[in-house]
């Protein structure tokens, strides 16, 4: 596979210091330009404040970039033709020479093929709300249970059935645990009221688990850490739930389905909450990021 590792994040690796990947579908479809470049640099900003280094990862012509300079930073976020990149699409844009954002499943697989053991993000993919109908579920889910990696993230996108998506990672096989909360967060929101089994409270614990994964060897399966925005940084619950009800009204309404409902959704929840799922969604990838790196640095430390 045609896979460049940059040399610093190689370095990293090789010396047994701390790496976060970070995903680039944010930069190129999560956020309107500028801003999208001046989030990718204060996101690997943060990652290095808190002593690992970043690995943003996309596609650029043609090559499968774990670690991106300025210039690539740039391609992402300001070239419109930029592809949004599942793990299903990395061979046939390798194939063609295509430029792409890489997304979760993606990013995470990766990430993995070069060694890197926390990946941290927003929110995962999962099943879809009327599931029954449209047997939609984001291949986030399956990717997980074939890697080994950690993905520090604010739950599931709750635009999803919250319910469905962890009965999911139970089957596959994919440990969920909750960080400093005992219910498992809802993107926008700090909880989305289901419980989790298990909750750790430091990133030395947290490294404790990956080492005892590690330990136990085979099935390989990721481990997600799930990380509540902070309350005071949440999204009005009134406001979600009623504008959600609204989204889910109107897609319904213009018979839009399958793939295009999630994008739909997103932008519908950004407007009619004037920008607050947005900040709502930067807070949350922020944290997940500072405790990314945190929980690198402890595992990379070896001791917990």
């Amino acid at each position: 596979m045609s896979t460049q590792v940059s040399e610093e994040v190689r370095e990293a690796l090789h010396e047994g210091r701390p790496v976060v990947a970070l995903e680039s579908t944010i930069i190129a479809h999560g956020l309107p330009r500028p801003r999208n470049l001046t989030v990718a640099r204060e996101l690997e900003a943060l990652v290095r404040s808190g002593g690992a280094v970043p690995a943003t990862i996309a596609v650029v012509d043609g090559v499968a970039r774990v670690g991106l300079d300025e210039g690539g930073l740039v391609r992402i976020a300001e070239d419109p033709a930029v592809r949004k990149l599942g793990h299903r699409d990395l061979a046939p844009a390798l194939a063609t020479g295509a430029t792409g954002a890489t997304t979760v499943s993606a990013t995470a697989w990766l990430a993995d093929t070069a060694g890197i053991r926390v990946f941290a993000t927003g929110g995962l993919g999962g099943v879809h709300r009327e599931w029954t109908e449209t047997q939609d579920e984001s291949a986030d889910l399956r990717l997980l249970s074939r890697v080994g990696i950690t993905v520090v993230c604010a739950g599931v996108k709750s635009i999803l059935d919250v319910p469905a998506t962890l009965q999911r990672l139970e089957t596959l096989g994919v440990t969920v645990v909750g960080y400093g909360t005992e219910h498992f967060p809802g993107f926008y929101l700090a909880s989305s009221g289901e419980p989790v089994d298990w909750t750790l409270r430091t990133p030395e614990e947290v490294a404790g688990v990956i080492r005892a994964k590690d330990a136990l060897g085979e099935p390989c399966a990721g481990l997600i850490v799930a990380n509540p925005v902070p309350e005071a940084e949440q999204l009005d619950p009134a406001l979600h739930d009623r504008v959600l009800a609204q989204g889910a009204a109107a897609a319904k309404e213009k018979g839009i389905g399958g793939q295009a409902v999630t994008p739909f959704l997103l932008e519908y929840l950004m407007v009619h909450t004037d920008g607050a799922s947005l900040e709502a969604n930067l807070a949350a990838v922020r944290g997940n990021v500072r405790l990314g790196a945190r929980i690198a640095s402890a595992y990379a430390g070896g001791g917990t």
